[in-house]
Order: C-alpha cells, then sequence, then structure tokens
C-alpha cells in the first residue's frame, strides 16, 4: 500500500494513523503483544511442520554437502521449517531452501488426473552437525 504524503492525506487517515500509534505507544507501556499469530499459522508440535524425509538418488547426493530434504506442511514458512528442524533433530541451521512442486499429469482410462503437489525444503546444517535418520556414511 503507497503512503501519502502528510500534506495531502487526508484529516481521517491522519487520526486514524494517530490513534494507531497511540495505541502501539500504550500496549508496550503495558507490556502486551500487539501482534497475535492467528491459530491457523501457528504449530503446536514442531513435527507437524517436517512431513517425512524425501530418500532419492538426488538428496543423498546433496547429504555429502551438509543438506538435507524434507517433505514440509504446504502453510509452512522457511522460519518455522527452520525452528522445527533445529527442536526435532538439535542441530544449528544455517539457511532454508523451499521448493513447491506441482504434481505430475497422469492419464487414467477415464481421462486426465493429477496427482498432489508438495512443497520441500532443502535444510542447510552449521558445520559439524548431522542428522542421523538417512543412515551412517556409506562404507
Amino acid at each position: 500500500m503507497a503512503t501519502r504524503h502528510p500534506s495531502i492525506a487526508s484529516k481521517a487517515a491522519k487520526a486514524a494513523k494517530a490513534a494507531r500509534v497511540a495505541k502501539a505507544k500504550r500496549h508496550a507501556t503495558e507490556g502486551k503483544n500487539t501482534v497475535v499469530t492467528p491459530v491457523s499459522k501457528s504449530y503446536t508440535d514442531p513435527r507437524d511442520v517436517l512431513l517425512k524425509p524425501v530418500v532419492s538418488e538426488k538428496s543423498y547426493a546433496l547429504l555429502d554437502e551438509n543438506k538435507y530434504t524434507f517433505i514440509v506442511d504446504p502453510n509452512a514458512n522457511k522460519t518455522q521449517i527452520k525452528q522445527a528442524v533445529q527442536a526435532v533433530f538439535s542441530v544449528k541451521v544455517t539457511g532454508v531452501n523451499t521448493i513447491n512442486r506441482q504434481g505430475k499429469r497422469k492419464r487414467t482410462k477415464t481421462g486426465f488426473g493429477q496427482r498432489a503437489g508438495s512443497k520441500r525444503a532443502i535444510v542447510t546444517l552449521a558445520e559439524g552437525d548431522r542428522i542421523d535418520i538417512f543412515g551412517g556414511p556409506t562404507a
């Protein structure tokens, strides 16, 4: 939303802004949290964010670079994914990349259908940290 210069803003807009600023100051002095996360965006358990690890040739190739791949909840953002991996596996996460993959179009006897899409996260861990769910080193 574009903000107007104060000289061309309407009197009602100026009054509304003043009221918002006053309310924010009042809440800050009272110690109230003015930002409330809706229930639909919050996860009670970090395992709700991480659905399952991706087991594929490409994901195993990334293990050498200390990168791990997970299928995650489609509504989760990078911050929530990072917090979930740190909470579940007790490791330090340095970066999170996400990919929204569309489902493949498949042909059936009756016509065409589509597989469900998924969201994947490639999580980079700090040097020295490991996740052992993918198995140990191949010797």
